[in-house]
């Protein structure tokens, strides 16, 4: 799965997905002939005709994209052929705005042309296009092609056939099955006009607008409406995402458990950041689902408390602090530990080599005290400028924030950016050399990455160890609907050797005093199944606490569709054995349009 908001950044319109793309040239026919459109799509993902000139296609207009850099006009067959492999619409793309309606008979001549959306490394599919078009509008006012139903029937369960391995695992070539497939399901209809009927929303509006809904309204849903994934094999086949070719003023605001009543139809497109996407000229209504965000339990007297929040490239400038505040204070119950993700340097993003986060973070406690949360005082160590990866200039880096009243910190020189910490024994017991501290800051697993930051805590005597960590993104991973299956997912190499590291420094103080508790949280940017979590886990020095919920609430994340774990708690196995542990996956950001970070903050409580 594809990196989050990082890809991302680089779009400034929902249209813009061919502003950095590619074509794939193909052989093709001799010369140029008349042909219908589902001559040109052919039956794989690739058209016959691809880098040919084809003249006369004929079709009706069942769209019209008059924004972004990829602006055209769909045209579909009003006379289809018998195989359900072959689609019967087809994009032209005109790069000006085009000079045609909904309704109008065209026939169009120019260059069979496949498009990737991001270009060929992203590893995605083609969109097969017309190009450098000339264009006879016929007649108008036609009645616009039925469109196809996509159902919760219609949609295979199974998600995609296996690549051919002789293509670099590539499907491209393989004969669409869209009775057996989904992904082939939905390019047999690339192009045509489809629609979907009281479809729940499982991704919220997004700042892009467009959201995510289902057509399978039973398959893996969470608890509140969305739908889980949950391993690599088992795919969401009902996901499909939603655009708009109206005005961004009238795009549904919606949250995850939302519906859109009635029929949303328009054009089957695919783009650079979701795959198949219905581009809708015709939206259903919004139906609220009422979700309203989750309040956490306050610990107990003999509880601690220890959360992970990502709060998402937070500086001075922003205007979240008081929300982000809130959140602490009403809905996680001022913790007693908070490890921060994404806090920024004093002035964000600018990159003059501000390292100090001094600014950022008592903006922040001061916020809280306002909203009537305790005065934390907080620990970290500054990065070395534009070497821990994130915004350049932001400088990013984790942060313990601690109730002084409830927990202290045990202070130990030597802690810097490049300093790395130690375990050692005094007095039978587990120590850091430096509290607090970086794991291996030098080691190539954290190039243009976070590194971990470790520090001793003591709660009611009790010495806890924590490690906040950040790791990699999922940036540069191949997209579930990529052409290649299965998907590459080459990120992980470093989350890979980033778990690695970490799972030797807990067996290190485990080693030291086996029943020290230890905790390792944060970011991690990879599923509680996933080969990060097993390594971090390695042979029972940590478990994922996430595990002890029921299924249905595992997620603190929603992308393209799909609720996923990016943030855990680990515990080591004096916690786990305890067995007084509550976990709980605090609900407030991911399901929501207005969320103030895209992740939903963790918390855990136990008695040490």
């Amino acid at each position: 799965m594809p990196s989050k908001k990082s890809a991302r950044l680089a779009a400034l319109t929902v249209a813009a997905v061919c502003s950095a793309a590619s074509t794939v040239a193909l052989s093709a026919p001799a010369h140029a002939e008349t042909v219908a459109i589902h001559d040109i799509q052919g039956t794989t993902r690739l058209s016959p005709y691809a880098g040919q000139a084809v003249t006369g296609v004929a079709g009706i207009v069942t769209g019209v994209r008059t924004y972004g850099s990829s602006r055209g006009f769909w045209i579909q067959d009003p006379n289809p052929d018998a195989d359900p492999a072959t689609s019967e619409g087809v994009f032209v793309f005109t790069s000006s705005t085009p000079k045609v309606a909904v309704g109008d008979s065209v026939t169009v001549t120019g260059t069979v042309s496949e498009f990737v959306p991001g270009g060929a490394s992203t590893g995605n599919q083609t969109v097969t296009e017309i190009t450098k078009p000339t264009v006879t509008v016929v007649s108008s006012g036609n009645a616009v092609p039925a469109a196809t139903v996509v159902n919760a029937k219609s949609v295979p369960a199974a998600y995609t056939p296996a690549g051919d391995t002789a293509a670099s695992n590539s499907v491209n070539g393989l004969t669409l099955r869209p009775g057996k497939y989904a992904l082939d399901y939905y390019e047999s209809l690339e192009g045509m006009n489809v629609q979907v009927a009281d479809a729940r929303v499982v991704t919220a509006t997004d700042p892009y607008t467009e959201l995510w809904v289902t057509v399978k309204p039973r398959e893996n849903t969470s608890s509140r409406g969305g739908a889980l994934y949950g391993s690599y094999t088992s795919q969401n086949t009902g996901r499909l995402q939603i655009q708009s070719l109206g005005a961004t003023a009238d795009f549904p605001v919606a949250n995850v458990g939302d519906s859109l009543t009635g029929v949303t139809a328009g054009p089957l497109d695919y783009n650079q950041f979701g795959g198949y996407t219905l581009v809708a000229n015709r939206l259903g209504t919004l139906k609220s689902g009422g979700l309203e965000r989750e309040t956490t339990q306050k610990q107990k007297k003999g509880e601690l408390a220890v959360a992970t929040y990502n709060v998402e490239n937070l500086d001075p400038s922003d205007a979240t602090f008081e929300e982000h505040a809130s959140a602490i204070v009403n809905n996680l119950k001022s913790p007693d530990i908070v490890s921060l993700e994404e806090i920024q340097d004093n002035n964000g993003a600018t990159n003059d080599g501000t390292v100090a986060a001094d600014v950022t973070v008592g903006k922040l406690i001061d916020a809280i005290v306002a909203a009537g949360g305790p005065k934390y005082d907080w620990r970290s160590i500054d990065p070395t400028n534009n070497t821990d990866g994130g915004e350049p200039g932001g400088n990013i880096r984790q942060v313990f924030l601690f109730n002084p009243e409830r927990v202290s910190f045990t202070d130990r020189a030597g802690g810097d950016a490049s300093t790395a910490v130690g375990v050692t024994k005094v007095r039978g017991k587990a120590q850091l050399t430096a509290s607090p501290g970086r794991i291996d800051p030098a080691d190539a697993a954290w190039a243009s990455s976070r590194k971990p930051l470790v520090g001793e805590f003591v709660f009611r005597g009790r010495t806890v160890f924590v490690i906040a960590n950040h790791f990699n993104s999922k940036g540069g991973d191949q997209g579930l609907t990529a052409q290649y299956q299965p998907v590459v997912r080459s990120s992980e190499t470093q989350r890979h050797q980033q778990a690695t590291l970490v799972n030797a420094f807990v067996k290190g103080i485990l080693d030291t005093q086996k029943n020290a508790d230890v905790i390792a949280l944060g970011d991690i940017n990879d599923f509680e199944f996933s080969g990060t979590a097993q390594l971090l886990e390695g042979d029972g020095e940590l478990w994922s606490a996430i595990k002890s919920l029921p299924k249905s609430e595992r997620y603190t994340y929603d992308y393209q569709g799909n609720q996923q774990v990016l943030d855990q708690i680990l515990v080591s196995p004096s916690i786990r054995r305890g067995c007084d542990f509550e976990y709980d996956s605090v609900h407030i950001n991911s399901e929501f349009h207005d969320q103030i970070s895209d992740h939903d903050p963790q918390v855990l409580r136990f008695e040490p």
